[in-house]
């Protein structure tokens, strides 16, 4: 199973206004620049390797930016990947980035499944807060990089270079904490995409992978008892359909 992390990074929408107690805007012909994907970064669930695209990597015009060419290496990622896995997917990193490879008139990158660490935080805990930083200091995975605040992105989008350096470590440091955040979730996530279907004939944790698997008690359905399955390496249950090859 090809699982891949991923954060995306956006530009805000640059609009005029009348003034700063204005009424909020309400037509796209306050708009003077739309938003647009700065940058990116992702990486294999388990690799070192962070990879990043980012504007400043081809040459363009920070007053006219097109990320056309920035996308296309995300949309190669998210072709190869069986499951996808980021913080606030399904409302943000998927929808920012679909929309923008359709404005560019690329074609939707093959099927995947998502994991949003955010949903599976609301849903199966209660957190002070679900935002991927604190979660990384609850769960003791380390912390989010500090930015300076809005500044970075106004800098970046001035074209300076030391901020987009910074954007893109900032990016990269995102990807990595949410990889430790998703491995300490994963024993608690239900319905999880299960790695039985891509092992083969290897009978093994639907969640992780491992074969460390040890059968723990039954449990029963309207049809029967089944086997009830622990997992010695992430801590995960499951059950006896879950372990058998695409139960």
């Amino acid at each position: 199973m090809k699982i891949l992390l991923f954060d995306i990074e956006n530009s805000p929408i640059v609009t005029w206004t009348w003034g700063i107690h204005s009424d909020p805007m309400h037509s796209t012909k306050f708009v003077k620049q739309d938003w647009y994907v700065m940058c990116w970064a992702a990486k294999w669930l388990g690799d070192s390797e962070v990879m990043t695209g980012a504007l400043p990597d081809h040459k363009y015009n920070h007053k006219r930016p097109n990320d056309k060419k920035t996308l296309e290496g995300l949309w190669k990622l998210l072709d190869e990947a069986d499951v996808v896995i980021a913080h606030n997917g399904y409302a943000f990193d998927r929808r920012k980035a679909n929309a923008r490879f359709l404005i560019h008139g690329m074609k939707p990158p093959s099927p995947y499944k998502m994991i949003d660490t955010l949903k599976v935080a609301r849903s199966t805990f209660m957190f002070t807060s679900n935002k991927l930083g604190d979660l990384g200091e609850y769960l003791k995975c380390g912390a989010k990089m500090d930015t300076g605040g809005f500044d970075l992105w106004i800098d970046c989008m001035d074209g300076k270079r030391s901020a987009w350096r910074k954007m893109v470590k900032y990016c990269k440091q995102d990807v990595v904490l949410l990889e430790k955040v998703y491995l300490t979730l994963r024993p608690y996530i239900r319905n999880h995409p299960n790695q039985n279907v891509y092992n083969g004939t290897v009978k093994c944790c639907p969640k992780c992978g491992s074969a460390n698997i040890i059968k723990r008690g039954s449990y029963m359905t309207m049809t029967g008892e089944k086997d009830r399955f622990s997992c010695n390496d992430c801590g995960g249950w499951c059950n006896e359909g879950r372990v058998v090859k695409n139960g």
